[in-house]
């Protein structure tokens, strides 16, 4: 008997027709002779209908009081999936995050796991009930309710995957596994039979939204099997593995992944003395904001703009925390650019190929796209454009590497 994490995202229970359709899925795996335990994302568009209601009632809602909300989607939905269960004969016991003891720090709306206690789903399992528990959130030592940010009930499903020990942790969702890029934007692109750890936090880091990051991070650390599946039709997924098992040379390029959500902020005429970058991020970091991209360019003048993305939603943040270091520094101007976007090409076979980035370029190059940063590591190349081009972009670096193709299809 095997004991499977099956995690179903909001889409996947959007409607009481799509609840039943997961109870019957679960049903299936219970049958199978597994033990199984469920994570559920509220319903498509609840969080937001709930954040609609926060700042309807003010303009910045308090953090704690906010992450008091938006749990109560996933409440409805492990409430609903349990009476389903029940309902078809099967033992089930639905639990919230602070009732599991997914412990938390206290960082509201983006908290992170530090522990669970898995005792309480480990004697359910052993009576032979199914667990359904809400994804997305846990409690902070102090009792209050937080949440993982979003995207989050992955996280929570690995999480209870590796405390657990689980045999397999599955990620149900509206697509039938990892792409090489988004098909909505490529009509070609190729559903990956499997990808490795190291590329697919690349591409969740990089602006995939098909795995939230922490996800996968857990998977990797703990060595999680991870699966990504359809909740809409039958198949075998793509498969997230440690290392690449297939005899054969890994493929250069493995996926494209684009994140319209990057800002850039620069600073411009900044002195040209020791410690200035840290005068600059150390604020930011201190207001929690999560720095991307970095381009330092150093002048004639003994200046040196100081160029760095930030997510969108925190650009007015970070700009506002930097008036102040500006002035501090003596630079010139901070300046912030929203219309700007990311694209990163991931794959581990670019550690035995020359030429990625030069290709990368040249293609960008014939389309006219201006390449405004870059940032590399051993298995990504990532560049900001402007936004307005991310489309045709990442249409060209696809057609340009064939990734429609199977890995060794014959030319």
């Amino acid at each position: 008997m095997a004991l499977i994490v099956q995690k179903y995202g909001g889409t996947s229970v959007g409607t009481i027709d799509r609840i039943k359709s997961v109870a019957k899925r679960v049903e299936r795996t219970r049958d199978e002779g597994h033990d199984v335990v469920v994570v559920l994302s509220a319903m498509s568009g609840e969080t937001n209908r709930l954040l609609a209601l926060a700042h309807d009632i003010c303009a910045k809602p308090s953090a704690r009081e906010l992450d008091v909300l938006v749990t109560t989607g996933e409440q409805v939905t492990i409430a609903l999936l349990s009476m389903a269960l029940q309902s078809d004969g099967y033992e089930a016991r639905s639990y919230t995050g602070a009732q599991v003891r997914i412990l938390t720090d206290d960082s509201f709306g983006k908290a992170r796991i530090q522990g669970i206690d898995a005792e309480r789903i480990g004697t359910d399992l052993s009576k032979g009930r199914i667990v359904v528990v809400a994804g997305f959130q846990g409690v902070d030592g102090e009792g209050n309710i937080t949440t993982l940010g979003r995207g989050g009930s992955d996280t929570s499903a690995v999480a209870l995957a590796a405390a657990l020990k689980a045999d397999e942790c599955q990620i149900y969702t509206d697509v039938d596994g990892v792409y090489t890029t988004d098909p909505r934007v490529v009509g070609s692109a190729r559903r990956l039979d499997r990808i490795t750890f190291e590329e697919m936090l690349e591409m969740a880091s990089q602006g995939s939204k098909v795995l939230q990051i922490r996800s996968v991070e857990f998977a990797g650390k703990y060595n999680v099997p991870l699966r990504v599946l359809s909740s809409f039709e039958d198949g075998p997924g793509t498969l997230i593995t440690v290392d690449e098992e297939e005899p054969m040379e890994q493929p250069v390029i493995s996926g494209i992944a684009f994140n319209r959500d990057e800002a850039k902020i620069t600073v411009r005429g900044v002195p040209d003395i020791p410690g200035a970058a840290y005068k600059i991020l150390g604020p930011v970091g201190h207001a929690n904001i999560e720095v991307d991209m970095i381009v330092q360019n150093v002048g004639a003048d003994n200046t040196t703009d100081f160029t760095f993305t930030v997510h969108k939603n925190e650009m007015e943040k970070a700009t506002e925390v930097l008036k102040n270091v500006a002035a501090e520094l003596g630079a010139r101007e901070v300046q912030s650019d929203a219309s700007v976007a990311k694209v990163s090409m991931v794959g581990v076979g670019m550690r035995s190929h020359a030429g990625v980035a030069a290709k990368m370029f040249e293609i960008l190059a014939n389309e006219v796209i201006n390449i405004q940063m870059i940032s590399t590591s051993e298995i990504k190349i990532s560049v900001v454009i402007e936004e307005k081009y991310l489309e045709l972009a990442v249409r060209a670096l696809h057609s340009g590497f064939e990734l429609e193709k199977e890995p060794f299809e014959s030319k």
